[in-house]
């Protein structure tokens, strides 16, 4: 049987390894952190229970799939609800509008709330739908790197149809040909972080990310988010894939240009296909020392990072759903203070996540567990003892002045988590959540891909390749990898 080393057990690496399985390999995975997830981790803390990554679950059907293809019944070991109302948005002059799942309903709340047409909205999401349709195949479910890809009747589609994929516009100035209220211009420009980018710089095609949440929908597993983890974590297991926690990986060995296996523990372990789910920065500059690294690939802008608050609330508030957002003043003041300062903004956008409005568990009677995150630069020697203890402040001002009631007296359990321990953590390149930033429209072309060439039988998956960060794309990246081992 031909053997597998997979780097890391990330969502892209544990997709990798149960489709790998599935095409008869003996898969072993080797992960420096203690469980599974990557990013997307729990965290206990007296009595509350936190997912510490990602928060937003969507394209469910990229997970259940991975089920299906082993002939198991996701529902058996995998459940989720769709979200209702999506997210709750709030403004500092007192407007609050409710992102409802349905499109029409949340159509016609922006009409009654702010007074902007329904009509402007419904045809946004639709556009944003058209987007998908003609991006999705081409440009997040393949690889971008191989010439055959240019010849499938997807790529021709969507080149062809470049002017509706708007790649020559700014995501900012397409919401603006088509939105009006500057509200929900600020709305849905805060679709740019969730690859970490501006809106002013990364192109209008990513205007597409709003068709997820309203067209599709937006979930929240049984369980919070890491139970994303756990069940394909079992699953890999059920196809014989062999898990090694606490075993970082000192080297991927190379021979005559082919990838034979990693060394670990100073001990070598032979492969035939080695699967890297490690920031590819550090794959380069760790594990691959004596091979040149792709210099100018890896000097690309790094995407955001985050400032996160664990915050055990020993009350509830009612007006709060599982999605929060309380919008900055200045949001254009926010986003160059991240991309240009690299620094804090004073009226930083505040996201507030809290499973237990859908996991009563996770919090004790009458509590909640506050997931509280703000966009952060990416690592560039700034002066984090400072800044976090302002930034908190900010927050809590903001809160309490938003919401119009105390805050920070109804904090009992507290954990913060910066730029700087989610590179320690997870091993992500600068602290940045998405690998390279999206701020210009050749950005998904210059993603590293799933390959290299001059280097036989080793792979990359994750969110700092193609095609991008969070958890769908890292599913799709270790789908990429698996299509392109069983074609090679």
């Amino acid at each position: 049987m031909p053997k597998a080393l997979v780097v890391g057990a990330g969502m892209a690496g544990l997709a990798a390894s149960i489709r790998l399985a599935r095409l008869g390999y003996d898969v072993a995975v080797y992960e420096q952190q203690s469980g599974p997830g990557g990013k997307l981790n729990v965290l206990q803390l007296d009595g509350y229970r936190f997912d510490t990554g990602p928060s937003l679950f969507t394209l469910p059907e990229l997970v259940t799939e991975l089920f299906s293809l082993c002939q198991e019944d996701p529902a058996a070991y995998f459940q989720y609800r769709r979200l209702d109302p999506i997210t709750r948005y709030f403004w500092a002059d007192g407007t609050r509008l409710t992102a409802w799942a349905d499109p029409e309903r949340f159509a016609q709340e922006c009409q009654q709330v702010l007074g902007a047409p329904a009509a402007e909205v419904r045809a946004f999401l639709q556009q944003a739908a058209a987007k998908y349709r003609l991006a999705a195949p081409f440009f997040l479910q393949q690889s971008l790197h191989r010439l055959h890809s240019y010849t499938r009747p997807t790529a021709l589609r969507a080149l062809l149809q470049l002017p509706q994929l708007e790649t020559g516009r700014s995501m900012g100035s397409g919401i603006d040909r088509r939105i009006r209220h500057p509200k929900l211009r600020q709305l849905f420009r805060r679709y740019a972080t969730y690859n970490g980018s501006h809106p002013e710089r990364a192109p209008a095609t990513l205007n597409l990310i709003p068709h997820l949440e309203f067209n599709l929908g937006a979930y929240l597993p049984v369980g919070g988010m890491y139970a994303i983890a756990q069940a394909l974590e079992g699953l890999a297991r059920r196809q014989g894939v062999h898990f090694h926690y606490n075993q970082p990986v000192e080297r991927i060995t190379v021979e005559k240009q082919r990838a034979t296996g990693l060394q670990v523990n100073g001990s070598l372990l032979a492969a035939d296909q080695v699967v890297c789910n490690l920031d590819v920065f550090y794959a380069y500059h760790r594990l691959l020392p004596d091979q040149k690294p792709p210099e100018r690939t890896l000097r690309q802008e790094r995407s955001s990072s985050a400032l996160i608050f664990y915050w055990g609330i020993n009350r509830s508030f009612s007006e709060l759903d599982v999605h929060n957002i309380f919008f900055s003043e200045d949001y254009a003041g926010e986003f160059s203070a991240l991309f240009a300062d690299r620094s804090l903004h004073a009226d930083p956008t505040v996201y507030v996540h809290i499973t237990s409005k859908q996991e009563p568990q996770d919090a004790p009677a009458g509590c909640e567990n506050w997931f509280v995150m703000i966009n952060a630069p990416s690592l560039a020697g700034q002066d984090w003892g400072k800044l976090i203890p302002r930034a908190r402040q900010h927050i809590l001002a903001k809160l309490e002045r938003m919401l119009g009631q105390p805050v920070a007296a109804r904090i009992v359990a507290e954990q913060v988590l910066g730029p700087e321990q989610i590179q320690a953590n997870t091993g992500s390149y600068q602290g940045a959540l998405y690998g390279t930033a999206s701020n210009n429209r050749f950005a998904a072309f210059l993603r590293h891909p799933n390959f290299i060439h001059r280097i036989r039988n080793l792979y990359f998956c994750g969110g700092s390749v193609h095609p991008g960060g969070g958890v769908p794309l890292s599913l799709l990246s270790g789908k990429i990898v698996a299509d392109l081992i069983a074609k090679r």
